[in-house]
């Protein structure tokens, strides 16, 4: 008997800390009308990266409607920000902004991203979000 009890104790807990950390995960709140919230960043090779070259980054992105997306700035460790053209906007669930990166020199980095959206005629920042970057050479 106190063996079931103690059994149904442990599975409680992991129950509650299994719900608690998938609803981290969750959006906090729906979107405002025309706003954008970025959701991920991918860029490739991103442990073997290569000092002084350029190379195309994808910003995940969630939007209501179709924005115009104009700029994305990057901060390198708080350096920056350094800021380029929208390459190529995909609409979609999730979206994609694909812009260059300018890579700086060999290190670690923890690297920044925002996009620039127009919306009824007034430019507006997305959230920011980040990543751990390694250049390698």
């Amino acid at each position: 008997m106190m063996m079931k009890s103690i059994l149904w104790n442990i599975l409680i807990c992991g129950a509650f800390l299994l719900l608690g950390s998938s609803c981290a995960t969750l959006p906090i709140e729906p979107l405002r009308p025309g706003e954008v919230r970025l959701i991920g960043i991918h860029i490739p090779d991103v442990e073997g990266m290569i000092a002084n070259l350029q190379y195309s980054v994808d910003l995940n992105f969630e939007a209501d409607g179709k924005p115009e997306m104009t700029r994305t700035c990057f901060r390198w460790s708080g350096d920056g920000p350094y800021c380029y053209k929208v390459m190529n906007v995909s609409y979609g669930s999730p979206g994609t902004v694909r812009v260059p990166l300018r890579i700086p020199n060999k290190g670690s980095y923890h690297l920044e991203g925002y996009v620039f959206y127009i919306k009824d005629g007034k430019t507006l920042m997305t959230n920011v979000i980040s990543s751990q970057v390694t250049v390698a050479r």
